[in-house]
């Protein structure tokens, strides 16, 4: 048979051609597809960038328009007029008509004869991708459509097998498409095709541009680490008011030629995209929080075991902002350490209980954390968190029976002081001179001067009405300089010439401070808040046990007891020296006794009462009271404490492990098995929910005996979980050395994530977004972990958020 002629081949080609081009867009009515312009990927591609153009635009000038205007001269004149360009809450894109330019899905078949010949170098390069979210398209009019079957077919084993597009992909046409297809990518990755130099210069453009894009992800990294503001009422380069972000942008255009060349792209129109708004600087803020919390929920799931802490408190918007930290157990370093980590502020509209637990549970959900994991929760002594019956403790309970729930260790400090302030009259007294002190010389400039003048050391403070521990400063600053105060305030009253002001000093001069009664009730409260106050601070650190903090209240409780027998004696040896010192007779005021005609059945025991000196009333009526309260309510308050003791007692100390046999560990452990099992129930819906430990006694008494002779004295329970981490053979242990290690002492992680919300959310960015304000608060709490990211990454993941930045950024 012999060959074609030349028209016969090209008519033959015309055939095929046509076949071809009426086949085209066949496959659209068996698969239906979400708009590319309208749908919510689409809306990632475009909004998520505040700059963007057409598609086609040349690449010198085919940048994405920000949000911020550069320059003198203005993309769009009406943003000008925007009363919101300055507003640090303000995320809204000023580009709304070119952030809704149409940007195809290059990986869509679909939209091939329609790309740009960089598209095509991108689709090269990263290769197709097939849609595996496709099951099945719309029925036909004759009741056909398309099915995932077509393309795979499951195995029993599971491997996928290709069965009807293997005829297709052994055809000649495929074979020859896909190999002219690698070839050309490897030109690329050999830098070997026709135009390699203008590729060349593509390459380096990409690598200035991922190059700018790396400083001001460090930009936006310093600010957010120091609680700055970024952006002020002028959004443009070079001038007055125009924000921290823009100022470090101008500094390092001094210095950095890669900023500079940005810099003068941008002033020169060169460019119109730039990558300064603040739709970048809220999306990058968001990556780098994302990126730490991806860091910490990774440990809190291998640790497994967490608790929760919740504290919370108005912001000033006047929105209620719940804190939620995760105490957990790492172990990623090799050796056991506690964890407090911060995971954002919660918008808290109904502060009910169950309005607390619904925001928690739905914020654990979206985390991915799951709350049967849950083994701790602290909250502070309000009702609605700690309430039995409505209280969030109670909500988590019903739900988790083994979520041990602690009360605030330093709230529950806080209350006992306020118990022993409010025992008697001459307490609360005692604090109104202390506070009238301060007033007296703050009120005024002038008598400021003439304390400052009398004292050298330290300075009066304001009492504290929330945190009583914190009056012992208060306090201090009068016990030790009370004769140079004394003195100041006899200087008011001669020189100032308000006469209230002036006889008020008068009285505080003569009648408190020099008044016996009150020297002694000084040297008494320093006493007793000095050592709350140390109780406290040590309960506040992140690493805080519950082992430890049983020790320390019990050390407090002891200590009141010793101070009830000696304590009154010593401090009336001190208030005599300070007396003396002062010129002041050393000893109590003798009230003036009433005398009253006695009746004909009145006996001599009724006036036993008056028999007593002034001293022993002072003692019996005012010390012996503050002292019997402060330990009734350190016990009252810290009751559960006894309860975790007898549960976890015997974990918490090598020398107790040490001490026990066999009989008593093994009951020991049992009774800790059933304080973390959940028995067989029947749910809501009739179902059977069998039984559910996390540990068995049994088999954690033969691991304690085995390892118990093996530890070394005084090894506390991080020391034995670090000991237990390098020997995985003693799985039981590790858990419940976990689990004991996961229960909190304190709120005071979500107290601190407060001092941080007041920098961050202050009166000048009220209107600020609760996601960049968490963004920003996950940045400056949890500095330590952003330390440990590959930027890299970060970068990346910007990128891939949107076809336009995969021209402009990526690397082939």
């Amino acid at each position: 048979m012999g060959k074609d002629s030349g028209a016969a081949k090209r008519n033959k080609k015309r055939r095929l051609e046509a076949m071809a081009l009426s086949q085209r867009g066949a496959l659209d009515r068996f698969i239906v597809r979400e708009s590319q312009v309208n749908s919510e990927n689409q809306a990632s591609d475009d909004n998520i960038d505040d700059d963007t153009v057409e598609v086609d635009a040349p690449f010198a000038d085919a940048n994405i328009v920000d949000d911020a205007v550069i320059g003198d001269q203005s993309v769009h004149p009406n943003i000008d007029d925007d009363p919101n360009i300055g507003n640090e809450g303000n995320d809204t894109n000023v580009a709304d008509d070119i952030n809704n330019s149409y940007h195809p899905d290059i990986f869509d078949p679909r939209t091939w004869d329609g790309l740009d010949k960089k598209m095509i170098d991108i689709l090269v390069q990263k290769g197709p991708k097939r849609d595996l979210s496709i099951e099945h398209g719309p029925k036909d009019n004759v009741s056909r459509r398309f099915s995932a079957v077509s393309y795979n077919r499951v195995l029993s084993n599971g491997e996928k097998f290709s069965e009807r597009l293997r005829e297709h992909e052994t055809s000649r046409e495929h074979v020859t498409n896909m190999t002219s297809w690698y070839d050309l990518r490897l030109r690329f990755d050999k830098n070997q095709t026709i135009d390699k130099v203008a590729q060349r210069e593509l390459e380096k453009e990409k690598e200035h541009w991922r190059k700018v894009l790396f400083r001001i992800l460090l930009i936006v990294k310093f600010l957010a680490e120091h609680n700055l503001a970024f952006r002020g009422s002028n959004s443009k380069v070079y001038q007055d008011n125009n924000g921290n972000f823009l100022g470090l942008v101008e500094m390092l255009a001094e210095f950095d030629p890669v900023i500079k060349e940005h810099i003068d792209r941008i002033t020169n129109d060169k460019i119109r995209d730039h990558y300064l708004g603040p739709s970048i600087q809220n999306e990058l803020i968001i990556l780098l929080a994302d990126a730490i919390r991806s860091v910490i929920i990774g440990k809190i799931k291998e640790a497994k075991y967490f608790s929760v802490i919740l504290d919370c408190t108005p912001d000033a918007s006047h929105q209620e902002q719940m804190s939620l930290i995760i105490r957990y157990v790492d172990t990623s370093s090799g050796s056991a350490c506690i964890q407090e980590s911060f995971l954002g502020f919660l918008d808290v509209n109904d502060t009910t209980g169950q309005g607390l637990f619904d925001v928690l549970q739905e914020a654990l959900k979206s985390l991915d954390l799951d709350v049967g994991n849950v083994r701790g929760q602290g909250y502070d002594n309000g009702s609605n968190m700690k309430g039995k019956h409505q209280g969030v403790q109670k909500k988590l309970l019903n739900i988790n029976p083994r979520a041990f729930y602690s009360a605030c260790g330093c709230h529950s400090l806080n209350l006992t002081l306020c118990d022993m302030a409010n025992s008697c009259r001459k307490a609360t007294d005692f604090f109104g001179v202390i506070q009238r002190i301060y007033t007296t010389f703050a009120n005024s400039t002038k008598r400021w001067q003439i304390l400052k003048d009398n004292i050298s050391g330290l300075t009066l403070k304001s009492l504290s009405s929330t945190r009583w521990e914190s009056r012992v400063d208060s306090v201090k600053a009068v016990r030790f300089q009370i004769s140079d105060v004394r003195e100041a305030l006899l200087q008011v009253a001669e020189s100032d010439k308000d006469h209230l002001t002036s006889s008020q000093a008068q009285s505080l001069a003569e009648h408190e401070l020099g008044d016996f009664e009150f020297v002694s009730s000084l040297v008494i409260w320093f006493e007793i808040l000095s050592n709350i106050n140390m109780v406290s601070k040590e309960l506040q650190s992140k690493d805080m046990l519950i082992d430890v903090a049983i020790e320390s209240v019990q050390g407090l409780i002891t200590f009141f007891s010793k101070y009830r027998e000696t304590g009154f004696s010593k401090a009336l040896q001190a208030a005599k020296q300070i007396a003396m010192e002062m010129d002041i007779p050393p000893e109590f005021r003798t009230k003036r006794k009433i005398k009253r005609k006695r009746q004909f059945d009145d006996s001599a025991d009724d006036t036993s009462a008056d028999i007593q000196s002034a001293e022993e009333l002072f003692r019996v009526n005012y010390f012996i009271p503050i002292v019997d309260q402060a330990i009734a309510s350190l016990k009252r308050r810290f009751e559960q404490y006894q309860g975790y003791e007898k549960t976890f007692g015997f974990l918490f100390t090598s020398d107790r492990l040490k001490s026990m046999d066999n009989d008593s560990l093994m009951a020991a452990c049992i009774n800790l098995e059933n304080a973390l099992k959940i028995p067989e129930r029947i749910d809501a819906d009739g179902n059977k929910i069998p039984e559910h430990k996390d540990i068995d006694g049994t088999e954690l008494a033969m691991e304690l005996v085995y390892f118990q002779d093996l530890l070394a004295k005084s090894m506390g329970p991080i020391d034995i979980l670090s000991y237990l981490t390098k020997r995985p053979y003693l799985p039981v242990a590790n858990i419940a050395y976990r689990i004991l290690l996961t229960i909190p002492v304190t709120v005071a992680s979500a107290e601190r994530s407060f001092s941080k919300l007041k920098l961050l959310k202050s009166y000048l960015r009220t209107t600020m977004t609760q996601e960049r304000l968490n963004g920003l608060a996950t940045i400056a709490l949890e500095n330590d972990i952003l330390e440990m990211i590959n930027y890299e990454d970060v970068i990346e993941d910007f990128i891939s958020r949107n076809t336009r930045r995969m021209m402009l950024f990526g690397r082939t």
